[in-house]
């Protein structure tokens, strides 16, 4: 038993007690949902395809489009852990843009003569920006065509967008539409499909790059459980989480689970290996928790190391772990916590929905030590699973 698995194992009456009815398993079941994600985008590749090569995707560099990844909070950070994919995939220029921005600066960001392709993320596709963001598009630029990413069926921007032309809504299964407050499933399971996307032509090579992240997501979870099970009983008030590139993304997330899932009481931040030291470093102490996804790419990962030692040559913080798609021997003598992933895991771009899991990990089990409950961990109710109270201004 590790410790995700006990409190699988409790009984149901005690999860609802503790508010674990739906946290813990949301996240231990996100390796067996990769595959049906993968296998819902096979039954529509063909129209996914035809819709993508419609819209400019794989047409003459002259006649592309440019690509927004369009999402607010956890479905923004979807968006910057793909970008690096798309962009490779489909040689254009793919921007992340948060919903956020779009509702109150459009003009300004959106060219007029500019084909757009925009892909929309949203885990309820009832997120007042991103409904807005939608409709306003369609007023103001009904050239736009929108791929709308979404896990529930009864989400606005499923239902608004049926029958609108340069419009493809995808919903993914009903399973990874997490009802705890914390995106989980719906996070990894929507990066899943953006990589999917990237791989819509050569569907073959990603399906062995889906076996690796499986594999390696399943035998990741029950270690990386039990780290942060142990790191939980520390006491710890700060935690910065530092990646780079695609794992920048992830950083933000776990940055972003961690604050969520302790309603506040544990300050976090996130930052790239070289951006810390601009500044952010300052608030580095002897409570604070470092977490380093570090880098497959040998060139970022020699900063990412510099930097790690720094923070231990100047005893700047109580902890420092790394987590490491590689063989992680060569650095238990230098931190004092390694996790490696396996060493087949692919490169950094497919990394995201693996090594997140550990963040999610830390703020269920923080949660759990602030006697708050990780299903509705907001005790005075300032946050919910969809953002409300957002009055949208003309």
């Amino acid at each position: 038993m590790n410790a995700l698995s006990t409190l699988l194992s409790l009984r149901e009456a005690e999860k609802a007690t503790r508010g674990l009815a739906h946290t813990p398993a949301e996240i231990a079941q996100q390796p067996e949902t990769w595959l049906s994600t993968v296998e819902l985008f096979k039954k529509r590749r063909g129209e996914i395809r035809d819709f993508m090569a419609t819209a400019g995707i794989g047409s003459d560099a002259g006649s592309r489009p440019e690509i927004f990844l369009v999402g607010a909070g956890t479905s923004d950070y979807i968006g910057e852990s793909l970008v690096y994919l798309l962009r490779e995939a489909w040689q254009c220029r793919v921007t992340v843009v948060p919903s956020t921005d779009l509702l109150t600066h459009f003009d300004r960001l959106v060219a007029p003569q500019q084909k757009y392709l925009w892909v929309s993320f949203s885990r309820s596709g009832d997120s007042p920006e991103g409904v807005s963001v939608l409709q306003n598009a369609w007023r103001k630029r009904p050239d736009i065509y929108h791929l709308v990413v979404s896990c529930n069926a009864n989400g606005q921007m499923v239902l608004d967008s049926a029958g609108k032309p340069n419009v493809l809504s995808i919903c993914l299964d009903d399973a990874v539409n997490d009802r705890g407050l914390a995106m989980t499933s719906s996070f990894s399971n929507m990066v899943i499909f953006g990589q999917c996307l990237a791989h819509a032509s050569d569907p073959g090579r990603y399906e062995q790059v889906l076996m690796q992240l499986v594999q390696s997501g399943k035998s990741f979870l029950p270690m990386a459980a039990d780290c942060a099970a142990a790191l939980a009983k520390e006491p710890y008030t700060k935690a910065c989480f530092v990646g780079s590139g695609p794992l920048r993304a992830v950083a933000r997330e776990s940055a972003l689970k961690l604050l969520e899932l302790t309603a506040g009481k544990v300050l976090t931040m996130s930052e790239s290996a070289l951006g810390l030291r601009h500044g952010p470093m300052a608030a580095l102490d002897q409570n604070t928790l470092c977490v380093c996804f570090l880098s497959g790419n040998e060139r970022v990962r020699e900063y990412e190391w510099d930097l790690l030692e720094e923070i231990g040559n100047k005893r700047l913080v109580r902890t420092r772990v790394v987590v490491a798609g590689r063989e992680v021997g060569e650095m238990e003598s230098v931190v004092e916590h390694c996790l490696g992933l396996g060493a087949l895991l692919p490169a950094d771009d497919y990394r995201p929905p693996v090594d997140v899991i550990f963040g999610q990990l830390l703020g269920l089990f923080f949660s759990l030590r602030l006697d708050l409950r990780p299903d509705c961990p907001s005790p005075n109710g300032a946050i919910n699973r969809v953002v409300q109270n957002v009055t949208i201004h003309s």
